[in-house]
């Protein structure tokens, strides 16, 4: 098992596949989640001839339980330690709800500035701005994710089964059937994790102003999302993240989850590939 220690610390473990010399994909897992949530990705872009790679955040998968850093600044700058310790260049960088802020932050404030980064894909992100404020009255009311919280201290188990069963995947719907695998593997790469870092996590998904990420992001970036998704409402999402990114592609997938890396990857993976491609 492959590991980099950050500044504080903190073992960040990360997989690393295919010919070291081939481009580079980086993906970002979501909350409260491991790099296994991308598997589906990982094997597809492996087999069309890219070098892949993916992180478990602090606090969660196979990384160190810290009882600190569980905010976006450190998500970011234990991406940057990664990238920089296996010298990722010209790669690109995916990232799905909470890994799409992780993404937004790492190439504004990282890639960027060093020149690491060649394109960048947001899949059911959380930027700019979740919670409903006087500058961002389309947002969710913060007893939404008060609610979270409550729902995760009370029990964790409890709760990633009523997420996991539920809203992520779309499994609610009327006449979708629900997989139970699928469900299974959400709730064991959630239960991997720290519950202080995912109860903290939330505030970070939740809170964190990633405007000026945005906006300081020029490399092409590919913006999915379907508009079923119950978890990032898509029009406050990835909406306005098109309109503040000054080089972005829109795709918006009718009736696709929040989950759709999983249960729509034949769909979704062709089409990153694509946007990869050109």
């Amino acid at each position: 098992m492959a590991f980099v220690t950050t500044d504080d610390g903190t073992e960040i473990f990360y997989k690393d596949w295919g010919n070291r010399d081939a481009q580079p994909i980086m993906f970002h897992h979501g909350w409260p989640l491991s790099a296994d949530d991308w598997d589906a990705q990982m094997l597809f872009f492996l087999g069309h001839g890219y070098r892949v790679i993916a992180s478990d955040r602090r606090g969660h998968g196979r990384s160190s339980q810290t009882a600190t850093g569980n905010d976006m600044d450190h998500y970011a700058s234990d991406a940057s330690a990664v990238v920089e310790h296996l010298d990722l260049r010209n790669a690109i960088h995916i990232g799905h709800s909470t890994g799409g802020g992780q993404v937004a932050r790492y190439v504004a404030q990282y890639g960027e500035p060093q020149g690491r980064v060649a394109k960048a894909v947001l899949v059911s992100s959380v930027p700019p701005l979740m919670v409903q404020t006087d500058a961002n009255p389309e947002g969710l009311p913060i007893s939404v994710f008060d609610d979270f919280r409550a729902a995760l201290a009370a029990n964790r188990a409890e709760f990633f089964q009523a997420v996991a069963s539920g809203p992520f995947y779309g499994f609610n719907r009327p006449g979708v059937t629900v997989s139970e695998p699928v469900v299974a593997n959400w709730w064991r790469q959630g239960m991997m994790g720290s519950a202080l870092a995912h109860y903290e996590g939330i505030k970070a998904f939740s809170e964190t102003d990633q405007t000026d990420d945005l906006k300081a992001i020029s490399v092409p970036v590919l913006v999915t999302q379907g508009d079923d998704d119950q978890i990032v409402p898509y029009k406050d999402a990835s909406l306005k993240q098109h309109e503040l990114l000054s080089n972005s592609t829109l795709k918006i997938y009718e009736g696709f989850p929040h989950g759709m890396l999983t249960t729509h990857a034949d769909t979704l993976n062709p089409d990153l590939l694509a946007f990869i491609q050109q």
